[in-house]
Formats: C-alpha cells, structure tokens, sequence
C-alpha cells in the first residue's frame, strides 16, 4: 500500500487522542465494526462490509469525505491514492454531547423499544466528544496534504450519510436480541475498563504526560447519566475518579498521608465546580497532580526505616527533623540512620531536609503574598538569617531577590513542586 508510512504515524496520532482510525480494505470479507455496534442495534444482521462497500463505489480519489449520519456521528472518509479498495475511515465522533432526548429520537425514529435506550446510552459514551471539529479537521487537512501532494490537490466535501443505514422493517426486526446486546454491552464495558486500567499505570508510575493524554478524551466519553443533571453525573464521575487515582498513587507506594491531603482537596473541588467544563479541566489537574504527587512521595525501593524518615520530612516541614531526634523518635543511633539515608537517598538527612524547606519557600514565593520572615516560619527555619543564607546557597538569590524576579516576569513554580 502506497503511504503506508504516513497512515501508520496519523494513525498512531489519533489513537493516542482516542479517536478511532481505520485503514480499511474492503476486499477483506472480515471488515470489523467501525461504530461500537450503532447501526446493529437498529439492524442486528448488519453486515459492515456492505455498508462500507455501498459508501466507497461512492468515493472519488482527490476527495476528503466529512460525513454527517443520522446517530449524530461525524467521520472522515478518504480513498487511498494508488487504490481502488483501500480507505482511511476516521470517527466515529461527535461534536456535542449527546443527550438523552437525542437517543429517545433515534429510537422513536427507527421503531426500536424503549428498553434500547440505555444501550444506545452505553455506547455513546464510548464516541469521543470533539468540540467544533477544528483540531481534527487541521489534522485531517495535514494527511490530505500528505496523500495528495498539497493542500490545493485534494477538496474537502461535506455529505449527510442517508445511504449508510439500510433499516430492516419493523416486522422483520427480531426480537430477541440479548446475545447481541450482551455481547456489545461486554465490548463497551471492556474498552471503559482498558481506558481506565492504562490511566491508573500511568499515574502509579509518575508519568505525566501519558496520564494527561490518556484523560484527553477520556472523562467526556465515560460519564454516566445516573440522575437528571449532567453536571451532577459529572461530579459523580469525578469522585470516582478521585477515588481511582487515590489507590493508583498508592500502589505507586506514596504514603496515605499524602495522598490523603491531595484527596481531599480534589474533593472540596469537584463539589464546588460550577460547569462540566470546571470538571473536565479538574480531571486533568488530577492526573498531573496525582502523577506529581507519585514522582515526590514514592517510597518505592527504600527501606521501612527510610521510609518513616521520608513520611515525616514530608508530613511536617516544621517540626524537628535533625538527624538526633529522627534517630531518638525511631530508636536507632544516630550514625547508623545517617549511613542508611545517605545510602539510599544519595543525601545527607540534613542536605535533603534543607532542600526540601527550600522548595518548599520557592512554592509559596510563586503562590502567596506572605512576608519572607512568615514564609520561613511556614518552612521550618525561623531565623530569617539562617533561611536567606539557605535559600541562596540552593537558588543563587535570596528569597527578596528571587521575589523580584518572578513579579517581573510573571514566572510559574518550578516543575515537580506540588
């Protein structure tokens, strides 16, 4: 196949963004489902070849098809240049959240129960919601260009897809069709647990940047209608999300005490939001802060002693942290913790104590409008002295010079403090 290359990487892009892509042959007799099983619910022996082999005799090379259905999914359809059988079918999608009154219509339209509705439920929530389709449309653009040779060598044509669902009449319609719908229901469970298992590995190992990708479409897909209001379904979702990534950072080894904290901030959040649009962007803060929270408090590979050491230097910067009264508070000689620490920290106890109190004043710094000598309270240093020698010895300014610096430029904390 020609471009095998370039579809294999926009493939790949659009995975990542939880947008279904298919590269399609349709000389393949085993051409899977492309829209979690829609169309069957309406027509259960719908054969997706035929449906695809109706929709291409209409395709013309040079074209980029935006299809518009009558279950509110859009797509994109294109014939691959150098064939007659191959396509590039992208979606399905939507680009608002389907709601209920939208499923009670398709199933008043096509004469189907009632007791349909919430399947139709269920497997809305697995189509991704893209808001105005610019994103992906760009993207679309992107590939077209690299198909066709440039951005003046292909159009863009806008089609309602009438002919894409041939509906059986009512009377032929069986009506037993549990196996079926067991069988979808069991493939929209699974995709929901797959989706939620790689978001919960991502966060136990630290790993920001593919928990936030993984949350991307993820939230809007999933939330499901339990009561009248969509906000409060999302809410819903939200603490149950809340509740995941709190055992996530636990099996990421970082101690309930600091996952407890975080917890319960996110809690006071989710209630208070105002929009589903407030939860969304909540959702993923949590992800990025539950990551964070891992790649600072994870007590992986360390020792139950160092363990306990690490727990209270992060539970109290305040308190008394020298390596006598650490040593005293757990019975152990003072060498001895010193050699452990070192050992498996890389730190001396004091070196990681005043490196922490210091990030720490960095944070607030960036944050709040507290006075130097309050912020050094806050850090377990009350000399004002001793802390802006400190301070400098790790930073290079002093607290009042760093302060003038990010008022001037605005600067954001620095990454990995939470």
């Amino acid at each position: 196949m020609q471009h095998q290359a370039e579809l294999l990487f926009f493939n790949e892009i659009l995975k990542n963004s939880h947008i279904p892509c298919h590269i399609i042959d349709v000389s393949d007799t085993s051409c899977d489902v492309y829209d979690f099983g829609l169309r069957r619910l309406v027509t259960p022996e719908m054969n997706y070849r035929d449906v695809l082999l109706r929709v291409a005799h209409k395709c013309e090379h040079g074209v980029l098809y935006r299809v518009q259905d009558s279950f509110l999914c859009r797509y994109y359809l294109a014939l691959i240049p150098g064939s007659e059988e191959s396509y590039v079918l992208v979606g399905p999608y939507t680009e608002a959240e389907v709601t209920a009154q939208d499923i009670i219509n398709i199933v008043e339209r096509y004469s189907l129960p009632p007791a349909l509705t919430g399947r139709f439920e269920k497997l809305f929530r697995l189509i991704p919601i893209i808001p105005d389709g610019t994103g992906l449309l760009i993207l679309m653009n992107s590939l077209g260009q690299l198909l066709w040779g440039g951005i003046g060598k292909f159009k863009l044509q806008d089609i309602y897809d009438n002919y894409f669902l041939v509906a059986e009449p009512v009377a032929l319609r069986p009506e037993d069709k549990e196996p079926e719908d067991a069988f979808l229901s069991m493939k929209a469970l699974e995709t929901q647990y797959e989706s939620e298992n790689a978001l919960l590995r991502a966060v136990a190992r630290g790993e920001t940047q593919t928990a936030e990708m993984l949350l991307g479409a993820f939230p809007r897909a999933h939330v499901e209608r339990r009561s009248m209001s969509t906000l409060r379904d999302s809410k819903n979702y939200a603490i149950i999300a809340n509740s995941l990534l709190r055992k996530a950072a636990e099996y990421g080894h970082v101690h309930p005490l600091h996952i407890d904290s975080l917890s319960s901030r996110f809690a006071r959040s989710i209630e208070s939001a105002a929009s589903k649009e407030d939860i969304y962007r909540l959702m993923r803060e949590m992800a990025r802060k539950y990551c964070l929270l891992v790649k600072n408090y994870s007590l992986q590979g360390y020792s139950p002693l160092v363990r306990d050491v690490l727990v209270r230097i992060g539970s109290d910067l305040t308190a008394d942290l020298s390596l006598k009264t650490q040593a005293a508070y757990l019975h152990v000689s003072a060498s001895y913790l010193s050699t452990m620490f070192k050992k498996e920290t890389g730190s001396s106890l004091t070196e990681f104590v005043n490196r922490k109190r210091i990030e720490y004043g960095i944070f607030l710094l960036n944050s709040t409008d507290l006075q130097i000598q309050t912020i050094a309270r806050h850090c377990g240093i009350p000399d004002l002295n001793y802390f802006s020698k400190t301070f400098k010895k790790y930073i290079g300014l002093t607290p009042s010079e760093y302060r003038s610096q990010i008022t001037a430029r605005g600067a954001e904390p620095p990454a990995g403090v939470l």
